[in-house]
């Protein structure tokens, strides 16, 4: 089990690291702050530079500590809140991922949050420093705080959509 835990940490982590490098930097095939900007605007929001600066260093931070199993609720919470952004924004066109549904943001929420149930498993920081048994309480507090920060910026940064 812990085997596992580890490995979905990592693969999990792994790629919220590299899609928050993407959002900010030309690196991993990225498009630069400004890619990340241009990004946003296209989807409705405001903020521009700060707004991708802000999903990618959520997205950076939350991969770095799923990886290390660090403060998993956190991790959870930070996931939670960048994913319900794109959940936002994909909404529009349903679930599945090939008709650019939210279906991999949505796994991209869940699986952090199951983290924090489970425990990130025994080769973790938080098994070193005594926080393993995170209580389901934690679970729900950082996805409702994950989510609702999620919503959040979507009310406070999402441009108003033109009636027709």
């Amino acid at each position: 089990m812990n085997t596992g835990l580890l490995i979905l940490r990592l693969a999990v982590g792994l790629l919220f690291v590299g899609h928050g490098i993407q959002k900010v930097s030309h690196r991993l095939e990225g498009h630069g702050i400004e890619g990340g900007a241009a990004e946003f605007e296209a989807d409705g929001f405001r903020g521009g530079r700060l707004t991708a600066a802000a999903a990618g260093g959520g997205q950076i931070a939350a991969g770095l500590l799923l990886c290390a199993g660090a403060l998993t609720p956190l991790a959870a919470a930070i996931a939670g809140g960048v994913m319900t952004v794109a959940v936002t924004v994909k909404w529009r066109n349903g679930l599945w991922v090939q008709d650019n549904g939210y279906e991999y943001p949505l796994v991209l929420m869940i699986l952090p949050a199951v983290l924090t149930l489970t425990g990130p498993g025994r080769w973790s920081v938080d098994q070193a420093i005594g926080l393993l048994a995170w209580a389901p309480g934690w679970t729900a507090a950082a996805v409702a705080l994950g989510v609702c920060s999620g919503l959040m910026t979507r009310l406070l940064l999402g441009r108003p959509v033109p009636r027709h």
